[in-house]
């Protein structure tokens, strides 16, 4: 079901044009917008090299490891799922791979920056996208599975958004977050990418349930990785921060750092929720009213 954003009400029709007041929303190149986009109010998001992010997709083992586990997560546990949404969808490449591993699955993504989603669907067929932020999603009780990878850092008020997520499920319905682990990591990445805070794992759980989700499964992972970030971490804090240096990693240490993050993977698969990492997983479904 869709949600008007000028007169609150929820309707079914085939576009987002409201049947009780008309309205429809402001539209760029085709993609529809909602919120701050529209207001021209300014994003508290990072601007991110959509360019270099996308080309290392392709190989960086972070983004192909973390993509991996979501398509087993929603394989594990929501196997029956036919509606998703990608919260936060950035270049799409999580979406491609879903659409690959989950065929029969109708995907959705939105983002808040417009040239992301240029990106996005210039990269990946096959997905309705939008504009909007966890304040502004236009549904009600529309999907089977949302997923927000990376996202709940950024937001200033993340009990509000975990709510706005359990507004646009189904009954039921699962949710897939990632986030970044450890407040003692904070570092220079974090300031560059608007983090509002890391997590530790009580503290997520408490607000996922806060939400009305019972949580299936929490773990963190990239434990293997952890004492190389750290130590990286600690380097880069004694010069000027360069973005794109985090996207570049010598091919065989890329390599290695895939083999590793794949045996951690298989760990995480049987049931190994693994104590530390620089990111946490948690897989939850909402509560039945």
């Amino acid at each position: 079901m869709k949600a008007c954003p000028a007169c609150g009400r929820i309707h079914d029709g085939n576009d987002w044009t409201c049947p009780f007041c008309q309205r429809a929303p402001v539209t760029y190149d085709g993609i529809p917008i909602f919120g701050s986009s529209v207001t021209a109010e300014p994003s508290t998001d990072v601007d991110y090299l959509d360019a270099e992010i996308r080309h290392a997709e392709a190989s960086h083992f972070w983004f192909r490891s973390r993509r991996a586990l979501i398509e087993w997560a929603l394989g594990k546990y929501f196997r029956g799922a036919r509606q998703l949404l990608d919260v936060g969808c950035g270049t799409g490449f999580v979406l491609a791979g879903l659409g690959e591993k989950f065929p029969e699955l109708a995907r959705s993504g939105c983002d808040v920056r417009i040239e992301t989603l240029k990106v996005a669907r210039r990269e990946v067929s096959g997905v309705s996208f939008l504009s909007a932020d966890t304040a502004t999603l236009p549904y009600s009780s529309e999907f089977d599975v949302v997923i927000a990878l990376d996202v709940l850092e950024h937001i200033d008020d993340d009990r509000a958004a975990l709510d706005a997520l359990r507004r646009v499920l189904k009954p039921a319905g699962g949710l897939i977050l990632t986030v970044p682990q450890h407040p003692w990591l904070w570092s220079a990445v974090d300031d560059f990418s608007c983090h509002r805070r890391r997590y530790v794992r009580a503290d997520l759980e408490a607000k996922v349930r806060a939400a009305g989700f019972d949580t299936l499964r929490c773990t963190s992972f990239f434990a293997v990785t952890l004492p190389l970030l750290a130590a990286s971490r600690l380097r880069r804090t004694r010069g000027p921060f360069d973005p794109r240096a985090e996207l570049l990693i010598p091919k065989p240490v890329n390599a290695l750092l895939g083999v590793l993050s794949a045996v951690e993977s298989r760990l995480i698969q049987t049931g190994v929720s693994l104590p530390f990492g620089s990111s946490l997983m948690l897989i939850g479904r909402s509560v039945q009213p």
